[in-house]
């Protein structure tokens, strides 16, 4: 597959070690601080940092590819990685915030989990936060966690962030796919939060730079997409290895229209990614463009998905077996469309917007 970014020895040291670690992740429920922290020198967690904080600031379509070229190696490192892409959130906190939050440089390590929102009580210069949420992948090597309080009159979500020393990590993650993303819950008991350190999730950045033009909610869907790019990828190059694949006509098939559909779902990803930063760069996208964004994420992740499948057929028997590639590749591709970004619903959203109806509430 044609690269079209840079790398660079720390991002090959990244894939390397991921790759004789993948079983272990498996096994350990979590990605190992030690393994985040070669994200953090891969360039993962600066790429979406402010310039004016030391960070990269990439354009998307950079980092998405990270993601996706790592995923093709292990489906949970790409997917803990993915959340990178938190840069784009916190640049909705004040500057004085951010700058405190990225004292000790611009490789943080951010992560969250918004739902069930939980109400917190509001008191002078902040809020009182306790409760428990649910599904905050990666949590275990975070030096900051977000959790859910409330909507903020917006709709959506209001974040508190705290530092991880503040929250306590339950170990309930227990699934199939993505095992190694350490989803675990998280419990927050009474703990004073500034306003300051709180934000509406997709809310307006503080921060005037390119890639916080671009759209928050939506590169958010597509940095977890892209993972279910990156497993096809690797589940269709591991289908080709196997034996007779190329001497039966319908596994030939086969094999032709699942590489079809994910190089077209591919280009379709990337193309409205660049299409809408270039508008990024001088103005803010409009509803259309966020939209467009938002199918390319979600179709994204169902024919990725849909890819994987085809591979795993070709894979026979053999990759019925728990510890085959095909298998854990379908396994984590099954997880993605899933997410609540990425569902189904998202074609109503997008179907409204093209026809000039007024799409659910939270789409854009």
């Amino acid at each position: 597959m044609a690269r079209t970014w840079g790398t660079s020895p720390a991002f090959d040291e990244a894939l390397a070690v991921v790759a004789r670690g993948a079983d272990d992740f498996t096994r350990l429920r979590h990605i190992p601080p030690d393994v985040v922290d070669l994200f953090r020198r891969a360039g993962f967690y600066r790429a979406t940092t402010p310039k004016c904080f030391g960070g990269h600031a990439l354009p998307p379509a950079e980092f998405l590819r990270m993601v996706e070229r790592l995923s093709e190696v292990d489906g949970s490192a790409g997917w803990v990685a993915s959340f990178g892409s938190s840069g784009v959130y916190l640049a909705a906190l004040p500057p004085d915030t951010q700058a405190q939050l990225y004292a000790d440089g611009p490789d943080l390590v951010f992560a969250g989990a918004l739902f069930p929102v939980q109400p917190a009580e509001e008191v002078p210069d902040g809020f009182r936060v306790r409760g428990r949420w649910r599904l905050a992948s990666g949590c275990r090597a975070a030096d900051y966690l977000g959790v859910g309080i409330g909507t903020g009159g917006t709709g959506r979500p209001r974040t508190a962030v705290l530092p991880a020393a503040q929250v306590d990590v339950l170990d309930t993650w227990d699934a199939l796919g993505l095992r190694g993303t350490g989803s675990h819950d998280l419990r927050v008991d009474d703990v004073f939060v500034p306003a300051d350190w709180t934000f509406v999730r997709g809310g307006r950045p503080t921060i005037d730079e390119p890639l916080y033009r671009y759209p928050t909610l939506a590169f958010a869907s597509q940095a977890l997409a892209v993972v279910t790019l990156g497993l096809a990828r690797a589940a269709l190059d591991e289908a080709a290895q196997r034996e007779g694949v190329a001497s039966r006509p319908y596994a030939r098939t086969a094999f032709a229209k699942a590489e079809a559909d994910l190089r077209s779902v591919r280009a379709f990803f990337y193309e409205a990614t660049e299409e809408v930063y270039e508008t990024a760069l001088a103005a803010t996208p409009q509803p259309e463009q966020v939209s467009l964004l938002r199918l390319a994420a979600a179709h994204a992740a169902r024919v990725g998905f849909d890819v994987v499948k085809a591979a795993y057929e070709l894979g026979g028997t053999a990759a019925i077996a728990a510890d085959h590639p095909l298998q854990r590749h379908l396994r984590d591709a099954a997880v993605v469309p899933q997410h609540a970004f990425l569902n189904e619903g998202m074609y109503d959203g997008a179907g409204a917007v093209f026809l000039g109806a007024e799409p659910f509430p939270g789409y854009l």
